[in-house]
């Protein structure tokens, strides 16, 4: 189980949480909602462990498993096996390593007491399941929709979502007794999806779990904690709902409702006992009356209800780009191999002023790999790139690789617009609900949802007519999402997507689809709609 007792949580020299306390039993399936920004992430850490709380404490009874939002496996060699680093969750890779040097010592002298210590190792080997354990890792892999073989690559040829999958299958095979998850959905295709939510409805252990997957969130969690924070500089409050996260929203319009009328009525309060003491304060034979109403009406303003905010709805605009020539795009017989793992190749399309293509296939087909060819980070093994007349591209990177530490947000925009104004610049932040103190925080101190926000307002900044975008509403909120998908469903520039996300590529209305790793070029056509999730 999970106690937090008087948990204070800091971002960036900000306080985001106080005084929270609550506790998650085994069988309990617990769901963290609130906007971005509010301290969902930053929460998450500090009950793993893998921040310090600012104030109170976390105790955690059994094994911990943790997936970070963005798991970078830092420290993890790139050339270590998938399945290698999974099988660590549970020690048998050590295992295995120290039977094999066990063995090599019997063949150098079988002596008694090194039969027996080899003999001892297997034994315990055995019992904790390690014969089992590689088809029990391949078991995992393939729900979560990990490619067999793709389980026997090192880590460093595995893409983003790949190894997002690899972490997760290590967390689950290591069995834990407290499970903290971060969007474990992102990066997820339909039967994975499935597999995964099926996989959380019969675990018995305690279940944290960030998410903006609503199905994930309807279908399995039984209690909604609720983090409300207006501003960057307030510090926000920790409300519970029991029930599905369909049945907390109802609960919640309800709370609104009923202490908006509180609130109001305490308002209306407040003002006529002030209007009693404007009346009577100056007056000798009333004053004392007027000292007694002064004192009802403090006691009313510091029994004040504010209630839980309402949701507020972000509003994005993308200007009107630069105008480029009529051939935007053109790639020719492109391909990129690692080592010896060919991801695609002979890959040719191009793509017209004002276009939409979406680029779609299996997790590993390549899709990551061939827009940061397309924006210049990597390198092609074969084939070109050309860009035409006029063209400005601007790049979004799923795991967020332009933002770094040590700069401010506004840092950031600057580079993406050295000819824009500091006013203007935060009038953009501020867009994307980056807003007061906040812009001048440490970019690497933000939540997903935060980052993704500030990648996206590098983009509008940079007046860019070619926008290449590797997944850009994951982490978002339902609200952003929309707000996102309107935006960028009215901009007259040309866009080349990578995106799961049915609903936001449906606003969008792709002319053509890429589909990798065959480089197959084709006109869009809806029947297309129900593989979006899947590729």
């Amino acid at each position: 189980m999970l106690l937090a007792r008087d948990v204070r949580t800091e971002a960036g020299g900000t306080t985001l949480l106080d005084g929270v306390s609550f506790s998650v039993a085994p069988g309990d399936k617990v769901g963290i909602v609130g906007r971005n920004g509010a301290g969902k992430t930053t929460l998450l850490k500090v009950l793993a462990g893998a921040e310090p709380a600012a104030g109170g404490t976390v105790t955690v009874k059994g094994g911990l498993g943790y997936l970070p939002q963005d798991p970078r496996l830092d420290g993890v060699p790139d050339d270590l096996t998938a399945l290698s680093h999974v099988l660590s969750g549970r020690g048998f890779d050590d295992a295995m390593m120290r039977i094999e040097k066990l063995r090599l010592r019997i063949e150098e002298d079988p002596s008694p007491r090194n039969i027996d210590r080899f003999a001892r190792a297997e034994e315990r080997f055995r019992i904790d399941g390690g014969y089992s354990a590689e088809s029990e890792v391949r078991r995992l892999a393939d729900g979560l929709g990990l490619v067999a073989d793709r389980v026997d690559q090192p880590l460093g040829v595995l893409s983003g979502g790949e190894r997002r999958r690899v972490e997760l299958t290590r967390i689950l095979f290591a069995g834990s007794d407290v499970l903290l998850l971060d969007e474990p959905t992102n990066h997820l295709d339909t039967d994975a999806k499935d597999w995964m939510l099926n996989f959380l409805r019969g675990y018995r252990g305690a279940l944290l779990v960030i998410s903006h997957d609503l199905d994930l969130l309807d279908e399995a969690i039984t209690r909604v904690i609720h983090l409300d924070r207006d501003g960057h500089d307030d510090t926000g409050t920790l409300v519970e709902y029991r029930g599905t996260y369909t049945q907390y929203r109802s609960a919640r319009r309800k709370d609104e409702e009923r202490l908006a009328k509180l609130a109001a009525a305490q308002a209306k309060e407040i003002d006529r006992l002030q209007s009693v003491v404007d009346r009577f304060g100056a007056k000798a034979t009333k004053a004392a009356m007027a000292h007694s109403v002064e004192k009802r009406i403090a006691r009313l303003q510091g029994d004040a209800v504010t209630g839980p905010s309402r949701e507020r709805h972000m509003k994005v605009r993308f200007p009107d780009p630069p105008k480029a020539g009529r051939t935007v795009l053109e790639v020719d017989s492109l391909g990129k191999s690692y080592g010896d793992n060919v991801v695609f190749s002979d890959v040719t399309f191009d793509v017209g002023r004002g276009e939409r293509l979406l680029v779609m296939g299996l997790n590993g087909a390549g899709k990551t790999s061939l827009l940061r060819i397309l924006a210049g980070v990597s390198e092609p093994n074969s084939g070109s790139v050309s860009f035409g007349l006029n063209v400005v591209p601007g790049y979004y990177a799923q795991e967020h690789e332009g933002i770094v530490s040590g700069r401010t947000l506004l840092d950031h925009v600057r580079e993406a617009s050295p000819e824009l104004g500091d006013e203007f610049r935060r009038s953009l932040l501020g867009m994307f609900g980056l807003t007061g103190e906040k812009v001048f925080q440490d970019a690497i101190t933000l939540s997903g949802g935060e980052k993704t926000k500030l990648a996206l307002t590098q983009l509008v900044a940079g007046r860019h007519n070619l926008l290449l975008l590797d997944e850009p509403t994951n982490n978002l909120d339902p609200g952003s999402r929309e707000a996102m998908a309107d935006a960028l469903g009215d901009w007259p520039g040309t866009i080349v997507l990578v995106s799961h996300d049915v609903e936001f590529v449906q606003r969008l209305v792709p002319d053509r689809v890429l589909l990798l790793p065959d480089g197959d070029f084709r006109n869009w056509s809806d029947d297309l709609f129900e593989l979006v999730s899947m590729a």
